[in-house]
Order: structure tokens, then sequence, then C-alpha cells
């Protein structure tokens, strides 16, 4: 059973620690290039900023944005601030989503996201949990996935196989750390490839993080995976 209290205080941990490292940047590297295509790390913490917004908008029923043009028009316009004002920016909406988080609620709702998608409310914390550690990752600033929480990571590779399970351009795989084993694509192939790495390095490869060439397969190539 998702602990929504419990992700609530993971998120809160993770916003300390991405708080604390981009506080040491400067203004130069906040314009740098991110490991996103296209982005700077301004993009990066400006998204991170309207994301804690848009989850604060599906918590109290409204449309997490208001179309997907008012989304990256937003983070196209917050993206060149200064250091200073991305940080006030992010802790401002770091602290109302821990509000409204914190605050009596029937978390077995049905809330909407993006796109139509649908989830329980309890997931909504753990899904802003994604967001804050991947994108810690995203800046290129020394957090690498293999920074990440071992609680984190297996579930985030739990959320991720269990997203492409059944998903007809996804062969049927088999994914394993060597510990513990996850199954996904689609069920009715005869045949099931094997992919064998560390944790880390299978999360990249779930979510578009790295290209998986540090990951052994048997049973088929490397399946390609559409993106998230």
């Amino acid at each position: 059973m998702i602990d929504h209290a419990h992700d609530l205080a993971s998120v809160r941990d993770a916003t300390e620690r991405l708080l604390t490292a981009v506080a040491k940047l400067d203004n130069a590297a906040v314009s740098a290039p991110s490991r996103l295509p296209g982005w700077s790390r301004g993009h990066v913490l400006a998204h991170l900023s309207r994301n804690a917004d848009a989850l604060v908008n599906v918590l109290e029923g409204r449309p997490m944005y208001a179309s997907a043009e008012v989304r990256d028009g937003d983070i196209e316009r917050d993206a060149p601030r200064p250091l200073d004002e991305q940080l006030a920016d992010l802790r401002g909406t770091a602290a109302r989503f821990d509000a409204v988080g914190a605050a009596p609620a029937d978390w077995s709702r049905t809330v909407e996201l993006r796109n139509g998608v649908t989830d329980s409310a309890a997931r909504v914390p753990f899904r802003r949990w994604v967001e804050v550690e991947l994108h810690h990752v995203d800046l290129g600033i020394g957090y690498q996935l293999e920074d990440l929480p071992a609680e984190f990571v297996q579930r985030e590779i739990d959320f991720l196989t269990e997203r492409f399970a059944g998903h007809p351009g996804v062969p049927r795989t088999r994914v394993t750390d060597g510990t513990r084993a996850w199954h996904t694509g689609r069920a009715a192939d005869a045949a099931e490839a094997t992919v064998t790495g560390p944790a880390a390095d299978l999360l990249g490869w779930l979510a578009g993080r790295r290209d998986g060439s540090a990951l052994s397969v048997s049973g088929g190539p490397l399946p390609g995976l559409p993106p998230l």
C-alpha cells in the first residue's frame, strides 16, 4: 500500500538535497546546459517549480496545467531567471505542495493528471519525488543515478516496468539487477529477453537517462523504449 505521508517526507528530504546543491551554483552555472537536450539548468529548475504548482492543482481538483502551450510557455518564461529567483521559487512552491499534502484529505480518491491520465491521490507525492530526484540528476551538478536512495530506485523501476507492461512497442522483457526481477513489455510474446545490470543503470535505461550500453542482454537485442 502507498504511504503518502512517508512519500511526502521523502519529497521534503529530496527537495532539501536539491536546494542545498543548487545554492552552490552561480548565475552562469544556472544558464549552462543541463543533461536534457535543449534545456538549460534554468529550464530544469523552472520546470520543477511549475510542476509543484501543477501537482497542487491536481490535489485541489483543478486541471494540472491550463494547456500544454501554457506549461511550455511558463517554463520558457522562467528559465532565464537568476539563481536567487530560482531558489526562492523552488522553496515557495515546495512549501505550497507540502502544505496541501499535509491537509486532511481523502487519499484514496482518483485524481487527473496530464493527457487524461488518472491515478490515486496517494500516488501524487511519489510522482513529485520522482520529479525532484531525476531532475536533480538532470542538472548535471554532481548528483548521479548511483546517489539516489535505494528505496526510490526500486520503486521507480517498479513503476516504469509496470508502465511499459503490455505496451505493443516493447517486446516481452525480464529486467533484473541479480537479486530482484521485473517483467515488462508484451505479455503475449513467446520469447523473452533478459536485461541485467546494476539497479542504477536499469533505472537510467528505463527512464531515458542512459542508453543501456552498460547492461547485458540475452535472448535478443536491448528493447527500445517509448519516451516517458
